[in-house]
């Protein structure tokens, strides 16, 4: 069967409940055929996981410091170290073992500036 990973959705809300998202940086975000301005790759860290995850017996699960990417669709500046959560993310989980994730969001809002 082909296509079927056009009918998965992403529950980007739900997969945030819990956490906090920490910017590490920023960085044009550029088509990559017409390096065409698309707007803002915002990086950020996961500091803070408290999501209640399915588990096996015995497993402990967590997505503690790893990197996500928000991908927003205008220019915009964050400090980094901010803490910060994105605005109307729409996750895609894709890749051969569906462990990649990519983000877009509408802005990002800026919660608390790390000192």
């Amino acid at each position: 069967m082909k296509k079927l990973s056009q009918f998965l959705r992403f529950d980007f809300d739900k997969f945030s409940e819990g956490k906090i998202y920490q910017a590490v940086s920023t960085e044009k975000w550029t088509d990559y055929d017409t390096k065409e301005i698309l707007g803002t790759k915002v990086g950020s860290v996961i500091v803070k996981d408290n999501t209640p995850y399915k588990q096996k017996d015995g497993e402990t699960v967590t997505n503690l410091f790893e990197k996500i990417t928000f991908k927003v669709p205008k220019s915009i500046q964050i400090p980094a170290n901010a803490y910060i959560m994105p605005i109307n993310a729409v996750g895609v989980v894709y890749g051969d073992y569906r462990n990649k994730l990519s983000v877009t969001a509408d802005d990002i809002r800026i919660l608390q500036k790390q000192r």
